[in-house]
């Protein structure tokens, strides 16, 4: 698996990210399991209990450090099936560090394993399966019933995309929460950040929506259905608040896929849908899929396919493992 380039801290004496290293007493690293554009992931041995993920954000002062650290302190107490659990966030020189529950693979990872393996894009169930359970949690964040300094908050997670979506058995879950925006009203100013080409649009214009996060869901569904974006690409020279997207090309979609998709894009975001589920749920309606909820399997949502008609017989889709294998 490629990896982008190595993330190092430059701050002077800072932490050496190697195999053997000890980040902190008892945790040991083993070997990196990703990179983004501001962050290295390491597997380690934890002092208990099995491994363990630790993310390391470079950090450069001390005042940086600490807002990062009450940042990422919003999201311990956290609990929710489809969250990446945080068990600690602590500093040592040169970062801060997360310590996460370890996942097998993101999203991305899996569209590419089908698509080199199978010659093909991941199946609508699945997909659909895993899209329902992140919907789950950003509904789950961005409804305004958290407390932070004394008021109550939702959260815009600010960088949804198939590389923070990360699979634990056939179980999704969101991750990377270095973006993420208490929101008090409808909109909210924040700086112009994320990933470009999964921003919704209000991002450009230097503020976001209560549905910015469901927008880029919309995104990634494409992006992992048909390998390909549904905007022609921003230029990394454009930061102006006068930027703006074209209307979404979905001529790789089904016809049926088409109508919740451009709804979800819309460049107004009061047309957007009012929840993350809402958009999923018509996806499902477009593939004849059905939710089946979580008392009737065990806990966690699954995908049923519904044959047509009130009588007629619904076959499980039955998810043995999230990585498909040649016969």
């Amino acid at each position: 698996m490629a990896f982008s380039p190595a993330i190092r801290s430059l701050t002077p004496g800072a932490l050496s990210l190697c195999a053997g290293a000890e980040p902190s007493p008892g945790y040991r690293l083993r070997r990196v399991r990703g990179r983004g554009g501001f962050a290295e992931v390491w597997e380690a041995e934890a002092p208990s209990g099995p491994p363990v993920a630790l993310k390391f954000m470079p950090s450069s002062n001390a005042s940086t450090t600490a807002r990062e650290l009450r940042s990422l302190q919003s999201f311990l107490t956290f609990d929710h099936p489809h969250l990446v659990k945080t068990h600690a966030v602590w500093s040592v020189p040169g970062y801060i560090v997360i310590n996460m529950e370890l996942a097998e693979a993101t999203l991305l990872d899996l569209m590419l394993v089908y698509h080199n393996e199978l010659g093909q894009y991941i199946d609508p169930p699945l997909l659909c399966q895993y899209l329902w359970q992140i919907a789950e949690a950003l509904d789950f964040l961005n409804s305004r019933k958290h407390y932070r300094e004394g008021r109550k908050v939702g959260f815009q997670h600010g960088d949804v995309k198939p590389n923070n979506i990360l699979l634990v058995g056939d179980v999704a879950k969101l991750t990377d929460y270095g973006l993420a925006t208490p929101t008090h009203g409808p909109t909210t100013p924040c700086p112009r950040q994320g990933t470009r080409e999964y921003a919704a649009p209000e991002v450009f214009q230097g503020y976001l929506s209560d549905t910015s996060d469901q927008f880029s869901l919309a995104v990634s569904y494409h992006v992992l259905r048909t390998g390909t974006f549904p905007f022609p690409p921003v230029s990394p020279q454009t930061n102006s608040k006068s930027t703006s997207r074209q209307l979404a090309d979905l001529g790789l979609l089904t016809e049926a896929e088409r109508a919740p998709l451009l709804r979800a894009l819309s460049p107004v975001p009061q047309d957007r849908y009012p929840t993350c589920r809402d958009l999923v749920l018509d996806l499902l309606h477009a593939h004849n899929l059905k939710i089946l909820p979580p008392s009737e399997q065990g806990g966690l949502w699954r995908v049923k396919r519904d044959r047509g008609g009130e009588s007629s017989t619904v076959q499980t889709i039955r998810v043995e493992g999230a990585f498909p294998h040649k016969s």
